[in-house]
């Protein structure tokens, strides 16, 4: 059965344009021709064609026509609302014309169902007192200090160990350090060498027996029975900082300077973050529902421009680590096409998210004026601390706000309405 969605729409280039196309693309090749007896450029139309063929000029020549076939298409089908790049190909090539082949998908139709009264209701938000505590207890870890102790060596501690490590009395490659610092219970090492620090004091030494583990890499060391030599240099704790003045005055939040205002405080941060992600899981849930009541056949190139997005969306946010898409794909032995696919899903959800809200919005009738619209660009671009032009431009133009707009619009009064 043909997709309704999909137009086949054929542009004819010929007449004096398409002459004009030819002998413009003959002007070009001949400047770089090598014909016997004639300079570059200087050779007779008729003497290049017996040598070079006609049809390399008719392929330029529709090269050169392309542009101003896709603007006659557009232009003589300004009534389609098309939601893609139109494929291309050519039709048919002649020295009298060319005919271009546009493939076009348009917008599919939407047959809302039931958006209304979905009896879908947002969670309730609660923060306990372990959760604050919790909280309280991660805000004074990022301000603990590492101090020297008197002593022996404890669970948790930091251990600053001189350290060389033999096999049948033989000193082994990358078995030594000096002044490295082993938290000990953090199991980075061999199992075994951290709990026989466990009870060693600072200035100590001692011999460690362990055994290589059989699926480590090196296949001298595998499975094999090794001694460390260990010193103790130092041993460090961490030390919690009190909820004291210097404490307050170091977290410099505004007005916070008693444990029960911080408490407080952290308890409005914990419910914020909390009703952001009910929020989002309420509008989540919402689509979700009103997805499955609506009818919609989406064209697969809407599912994979919104896979191009992604991707590369995907990229900036790994270039904003120091990562590029191509040593990811090396470091996780993937490539472009196992990404897409992992991402195929979520690109269809927004596909058919994006074909809903426009269909409410249209049912509904929601619009913008474009008052509205620049009075919601003026305060996008103060918010940024952007120039309006700037802004603007890398926002996508006024009418991608007016746009963003009706589509917020549109999700209030779903909310609103269940």
């Amino acid at each position: 059965m043909a997709n309704k969605n999909i137009h086949e729409i054929t542009i004819k280039i010929d007449g004096e344009k398409w002459l004009k196309a030819i002998d413009e693309a003959f002007k070009k090749a001949n400047k770089k021709a090598k014909i016997d007896g004639f300079r570059p450029g200087k050779a007779p139309k008729d003497i290049f064609i017996k040598k070079y063929g006609e049809t390399n000029l008719w392929l330029d020549a529709a090269d050169i026509c392309l542009q101003d076939a896709y603007t006659k298409c557009l232009d003589e089908n300004k009534d389609l609302e098309i939601v893609a790049q139109p494929q291309i190909s050519l039709k048919a090539l002649t020295g009298e014309y060319v005919e271009f082949l546009f493939t076009i998908t348009t917008k599919p139709e939407v047959k809302l169902g039931k958006y209304k009264n979905l009896g879908i209701k947002k969670e309730s938000v609660k923060v306990t007192k372990e959760e604050v505590e919790k909280a309280l207890d991660e805000m004074r870890n990022r301000y603990a200090e590492s101090v020297s102790k008197d002593g022996k060596v404890e669970l948790n501690d930091t251990a600053i160990i001189d350290f060389e490590g033999f096999k049948d009395g033989v000193a082994f490659e990358g078995g030594k350090g000096e002044n490295y610092s082993l938290v000990i219970g953090s199991n980075t090492f061999i199992p075994g060498f951290e709990d026989q620090i466990i009870g060693m004091k600072k200035g100590e030494e001692k011999d460690i027996n362990v055994t290589f583990p059989e699926e480590y890499h090196s296949e001298e060391l595998k499975g094999q029975p090794v001694v460390f030599k260990v010193k103790v240099n130092d041993i460090k704790t961490t030390v919690l900082p009190e909820l004291d003045k210097d404490f307050f005055e170091d977290l410099a939040m505004e007005g916070i300077d008693t444990k029960e205002k911080l408490m407080d405080q952290l308890k409005e941060n914990i419910k914020a973050h909390k009703e952001h992600h009910a929020e989002d899981h309420f509008i989540d849930s919402l689509l979700d529902k009103a997805i499955e009541n609506m009818t919609v056949e989406v064209p697969d190139v809407m599912v994979d421009e919104e896979l191009d997005r992604m991707i590369r969306q995907y990229e900036e946010n790994l270039k904003m680590q120091g990562i590029t898409l191509e040593q990811f794909y090396q470091f996780t032995n993937s490539s472009e096409a196992a990404l897409k696919d992992q991402m195929k899903e979520e690109a269809l959800k927004r596909v058919k998210s994006r074909l809903l809200l426009e269909a409410i919005m249209k049912e509904e009738k929601i619009e913008v004026s474009d008052k509205e619209a620049e009075e919601e660009a003026d305060s996008l671009a103060k918010k940024y601390q952007m120039a309006k032009d700037e802004f603007l431009k890398l926002f996508g133009g006024i009418e991608m706000v007016k746009y963003d707009l009706e589509m917020r619009r549109t999700i209030e009064l779903l909310k609103d309405n269940n």
